[in-house]
């Protein structure tokens, strides 16, 4: 490897990529209140090191949608102290401005403002926990676009058909275009894909002399059918995709073998879920591109708490207890009390090297008491670590592994890790938990009205952006339609009505018109909310959501208590707070994803009877498995991470009808077109190596 002067010439792109930040998260916790401002700090101290050209941020910078006022006052301090500056910007944009940053009313790029003098300029799509909401579709990222400090790009404003333009950017003789895609529900995103509504543009002229850069923040890792986006959706001229979301740092590239790019997963900068994807040592990434060649190189963050986590199995420790032995709980709490103290006595070693690290690492033992094992008094066993630990609650988590004896046919080659992985549900969302339930046959419930993703989409608006009526507005807003419609039918009788609310709710399942009014009722609830004058106070769910993931290895979020003091008493975990009493005939939203099991005639008689009746109310309106390149050279230290050069044909010429040229997934024949590799090693005339790509033809 040659040294870095040689790498960093007037032609070389040097971006610094990191994703999913989570800014604030446990903020209000006495230990880890400052874990995601330091490793922020880190992050932009490793950018203004290494002097790079900007930094690309993946997604869900903020851990919550609406973020406190320490938290935009702590960001805004960092950008500003280490991205203000007079160093030259070495890089100019060749494109539409107002097209690739269209959200705020400066639509350029931050550097080139005559007011502002920006040294770093900082380049973020927009994730999940850090969405665009509200009527203008504004997230927290466009407060600090509009200040100045972030460059917001890859935001979507359209549910019926996605066109990413690329920013196109140019150092010497180096071209980069870089694409972004803000978070999208994945069901939406995945049906899209599949119908061919998500174009890429591509630069009309000198197409392949651009490298091609992808930033995305969806599910990688498969949570259901639609619940993700393979990577073979994705075009294959890209040379290069930089995916959020997912927390397990996966830092390295890897090639996708069907479309020939490579695949960087960056991780999240701190542990926001007790789960072994986060247990991975994290890194940032250093990119450097010149031509169509890159080359990337892992720089370990040192001021990430330390995670550590195990499994327990007790039937593994038959020879010591057994289920029957006496004081059987006793010794289980003398195996686990070992087994975390092995796990702080490793945590001291390894700290050793790292001295920015916090003092008290995180601990987290799974034990499957499986087999009858008693369990013993958590709080009790946590008051022991209370000084040595950050989590002191939550170090203990007991679980089951529920596999039927008759699917195990060996016992003695059952793996249990994986059992008990599978049982901690580990990066499971609220959706997900809902249609769990909802599909489960033992449940024996079903939904008339609303269907699963509605109400995994209201639920999760509750759970996550504190919204109380937004459960109560989605079925007000579903049975004022279905009423409506079976007046339009003319359908009278009891069957024909539990017949016809089948099909109306059937016909609009997973479909645009679905999302339209889902999003509609969430409009509602948000604008009677205003409308009272009050700001969003949520329940304190997150003790009871346990170790439940809101996303890929993430936990709950955090939430506040209402703050707000107008004398109405303390709130239940079911309390709407709509300050008005309810009336009988008002349904009430469902807590933890408990549903009334009420039968479905019942549920139709009482429809038949309203649409008897027609109350109608007004109309409310209101505003895996890693595919690892076999010529690659990746090993596990703090070093460059190298990919094989390409051979390329010369660029067609130019067409002068139009700067852009669509591009979109299949559009051309897979089995067409062969892959052309160098295997020679030029390290020293040319210490790049490219992303190894189709020649094209």
């Amino acid at each position: 490897m040659t040294s870095e002067n040689t790498l960093d010439d007037e032609d070389t792109f040097k971006i610094l990529i990191a994703t999913d930040i989570h800014l604030g998260f446990m903020e209000k916790d006495a230990i880890r209140c400052n874990d995601s401002f330091n490793t922020l700090d880190e992050i932009l101290k490793c950018a203004k090191t290494n002097q790079v050209d900007f930094i690309l941020l993946g997604g869900d910078l903020f851990h919550e949608n609406k973020p406190s006022r320490r938290c935009l006052h702590s960001s805004i301090s960092m950008l500003r102290q280490y991205c203000m500056g007079d160093t030259p910007i070495q890089f100019n944009i060749i494109s539409d401005q107002k097209v690739n940053f269209n959200t705020t009313n400066f639509p350029w790029v931050n550097y080139q403002d005559e007011n502002l003098n920006i040294s770093i300029p900082v380049f973020s799509i927009h994730g999940n926990h850090d969405d665009p909401t509200g009527a203008e579709g504004l997230c927290a990222i466009d407060l600090l676009s509009a200040s100045g400090l972030v460059n917001h790009f890859g935001h979507s404003n359209s549910v019926e058909r996605i066109e990413i333009s690329p920013v196109l950017l140019q150092k010497g003789s180096t071209k980069l275009a870089m694409y972004g895609l803000g978070s999208i529900p994945d069901e939406r995103l995945h049906r899209m894909f599949v119908n061919k509504q998500v174009t890429m543009l591509r630069p009309k002229e000198d197409q392949d002399e651009w490298f091609n850069l992808f930033a995305i923040h969806q599910n990688r890792s498969k949570h259901g059918p639609t619940n993700y986006i393979p990577e073979q959706f994705l075009d294959e001229f890209i040379d290069l995709v930089v995916w959020g979301h997912e927390h397990e740092c996966l830092i390295a590239p890897t090639r996708n073998e069907q479309q020939l790019f490579y695949v960087t997963q960056p991780g999240s900068s701190i542990a926001t879920s007790l789960s072994p994807g986060e247990a991975a040592k994290k890194h940032v990434g250093l990119l450097r591109v010149k031509g169509r060649k890159m080359n990337m190189q892992k720089i370990p963050l040192t001021t990430v708490r330390q995670f550590f986590i195990q499994d327990v199995v007790l039937e593994d420790y038959q020879d010591q207890f057994t289920p029957d032995t006496p004081q059987v709980a006793k010794k289980v709490e003398n195996l686990c009390y070992a087994k975390v103290t092995e796990m702080l006595e490793e945590a001291e070693r390894e700290r050793i090297g790292c001295p920015h690290a916090p003092e008290k690492p995180l601990i987290r033992l799974r034990v499957d008491y499986s087999g009858g094992f008693e369990t013993f008094n958590v709080s009790r066993f946590s008051q022991k670590f209370v000084d040595r630990v950050a989590n002191p609650k939550d170090i203990i988590h007991f679980l089951r592994c529920r596999v039927a004896k008759d699917d195990i046919k060996d016992e003695a080659n059952v793996d249990y890790s994986k059992l008990v992985k599978n049982a901690a549900i580990e990066g499971l969302r609220v959706e997900d938990l809902v249609k769990q339930y909802f599909g489960a046959a033992e449940q024996n419930v079903q939904l008339s009205l609303l269907t699963e993703q509605g109400m995994g989409k209201a639920i999760q608006e509750f759970v996550d952006k504190d919204e109380k009526d937004a459960i109560e507005e989605l079925i007000n807003y579903q049975l004022e339609k279905t009423q409506r419609h079976l007046q339009a039918r003319g359908v009278t009788t009891e069957q024909d009505i539990d017949t016809e609310i089948q099909r109306f709710r059937d016909s609009k399942k997973n479909t645009t018109e679905e999302e339209n009014e889902i999003k509609e009722a969430i409009s509602r609830a948000k604008a009677h909310r205003l409308e009272r004058g009050e700001e969003p106070g949520g329940l304190d769910l997150a003790d009871d959501l346990g170790d439940v993931a809101m996303d890929s290895d993430e936990g709950p979020a955090p939430f506040s208590p209402p703050t707000r003091g107008r004398g109405r008493g303390s709130r239940g975990r079911g309390a709407r707070g709509r300050g008005r009493g309810a009336t009988a005939s008002e349904p009430k939203p469902a807590v933890r994803g408990r549903a009334q099991k009420t039968p479905v005639a019942t549920q139709s008689r009482s429809i038949m009877q309203a649409f008897q009746a027609s109350p109608q109310r007004p109309s409310r309106t209101g505003s895996s498995k890693s595919y690892a390149d076999e010529e690659m050279t990746i090993d596990d230290s703090d070093e460059d991470i190298p990919v094989m050069k390409a051979t390329r044909p010369p660029p067609k010429p130019a067409s002068s009808s139009s700067s852009f040229t669509k591009y979109s997934s299949q559009s051309q024949s897979q089995s067409s077109r062969g892959v052309a590799f160098d295997d020679s090693d030029d390290e020293e005339d040319n210490p790049f190596k490219g992303s190894s790509r189709r020649s094209r033809k």
